[in-house]
């Protein structure tokens, strides 16, 4: 999928930025496995916008805070924005009105 690479593009110009390896814990999801994982239906994970990383040397919270500088910079693209306990998601969907941030 095209999104793939654009995210990929992403990624990368945090792991240049950061100068930090940048693990992927979960990309893109086929809806099958997506389902078996108990994702929701409409994840966008299932079409190549989503990725869950840690960035090596960062905390989760350090990772949602540097995405988000990094977006209002306009140094990487908006998109949706996650903070968990153990790894940090960011999208690249944007819909054009709806800054989503969790």
């Amino acid at each position: 999928l095209e999104n793939i690479k654009v995210l990929a593009v992403q990624l990368q110009y945090l792991r240049d930025y950061t100068g930090s390896s940048v693990s992927v814990n979960s990309g893109y999801r086929s809806p099958a496995h997506n389902k078996s994982i108990g994702g929701v239906k409409s994840s966008r994970h299932t079409k190549g916008f989503a990725s869950d990383i840690t960035i090596k040397g960062y905390t989760p919270d350090e990772v949602y805070k540097l995405i988000q500088d990094l977006i209002s910079k306009g140094k990487i693209l908006q998109g949706g924005l996650g903070k968990y306990k153990t790894f940090t998601h960011y999208d690249i969907y944007f819909d054009g009105k709806n800054i989503r941030r969790w």
